[in-house]
């Protein structure tokens, strides 16, 4: 396996933060106000890439892939369940991407949107067929007029003369925050696929941790700098006004491929944590494929409910991983299933969707991560002592 250096961990972090889906995200949270929704933002980014971090962290020392590393709380069965989940919302988040970024590329050029769809689809198809392993001089042009456009974009939001318009719409500080939190926590099941392939794993994970924290709390700041300061939560149209053209085009399906990518190549890593007959880049280009289908044939506008229920499986999932391989020292891997810790898991994915129920101004990840891992170590000691 091809080792990659911190730099080249950073560079992919950067492209998974730059993201349509972000910016949009960040358009919500407008009716805060920019002072009190921007410390929505880090709140939010301080909890959700805490967790990233060790997340990634133990991939990156294990060596395992993200769903390998999951085996070693679940055991091979709760590995295997897990990985079915996270290819299925590397499927909904392939399809959601592809469908903004497809959407907001018909803003500035109407072709109609189903023609970009299929024109982000196969960009994704050919970055699945050069690999992570070769990007090499691509991804480091990629990243470079990403980030010279989006500081164009920030100057062109900031500096608006566009009429804003008061958000008729209202959201809570508690809301707000586990908005923010719900960017990283998709990120969990995927960042031990890239962290396990470091040189230097905690220096990488490290990197790749504060690259993705500050370039993603740059795409929501973006988004609510839209909202508030131009009235619009429509990037593209803000663009095209500012006659940024092209290279609008540009950064939006750029943004899109490199992002998405992400998510296609780590759902054929899951797959191949299924059967060792499955080739993971064969299965991240039909990934690529059915994303692209479902863009093209449902509407995906509101992604609220999709990050709430992204939030209650894998917070729990990794609450338990990090009890037990930073806290316990527990290594399950070769055992067929953990019961225990699937209920644990259980108690923690209800907890979360109680927690939805109830405003709290730290948002619902924090506290079940809480207990969630405190449950996990309480149960494991009194058990170790019956043993003993």
């Amino acid at each position: 396996m091809k080792k990659t250096s911190t730099f080249q961990n950073g560079l992919i972090w950067f492209g998974a933060g730059v993201s349509i889906a972000e910016i949009l995200t960040g358009t919500y949270f407008a009716p805060l106000g920019f002072l009190k929704g921007l410390l929505a933002i880090i709140i939010g980014h301080v909890i959700g890439c805490s967790m990233l971090f060790f997340a990634g962290l133990i991939g990156g020392r294990s060596k395992r892939s993200a769903m390998g590393t999951v085996g070693l709380s679940f055991g091979k069965i709760g590995g295997l369940f897990f990985a079915v989940l996270n290819i299925l919302q590397l499927v909904g988040w392939t399809a959601i991407m592809i469908y903004d970024g497809a959407l907001a590329a018909n803003g500035v050029v109407d072709s109609g949107a189903w023609v970009w769809c299929v024109v982000i689809g196969g960009l994704i198809l050919v970055w699945i067929a050069v690999g992570v392993e070769n990007l090499g001089w691509i991804n480091k042009i990629a990243m470079a007029a990403l980030f010279i456009l989006t500081i164009v974009l920030c100057f062109v939001i900031f500096q608006s003369q566009f009429p804003s318009a008061e958000s008729t719409e209202t959201i809570t500080f508690g809301a707000a925050v586990e908005l923010a939190v719900a960017m990283p926590i998709s990120w969990f099941p995927l960042i031990s696929d890239y962290t396990r392939e470091a040189e230097k794993p905690f220096s990488a994970t490290l990197v790749s941790t504060l690259t993705y924290a500050f370039v993603s709390c740059w795409m929501y700041i973006i988004g609510m700098g839209a909202a508030i300061f131009t009235g619009k939560s429509d990037i593209a149209s803000i663009m095209v006004k500012a006659g940024l053209g092209i290279a609008a085009l540009f950064i939006l399906i750029l943004s899109t491929v490199t992002t998405t990518f992400l998510d296609a190549w780590s759902a054929g890593i899951s797959a191949e944590t299924l059967s060792k007959k499955m080739n993971g880049k064969y299965a991240a280009m039909v990934v690529a494929v059915i994303g692209t289908i479902c863009a093209i044939l449902f509407p995906m506008d509101n992604i609220t409910d999709f990050l709430y229920l992204i939030g209650s499986v894998f917070v729990p999932m990794i609450a338990v991983q990090i009890a037990d391989y930073f806290i316990l020292k527990r290594d399950c891997g070769e055992s067929r299933l953990d019961t225990v810790n699937g209920i644990i898991w259980v108690v923690g994915f209800i907890f979360y969707r109680f927690l939805m129920t109830v405003d709290i101004p730290v948002g619902c990840t924090l506290p079940d991560m809480l207990v969630t891992m405190l449950l996990c170590i309480i149960v494991r000691k009194i058990s170790n002592r019956k043993v003993g």
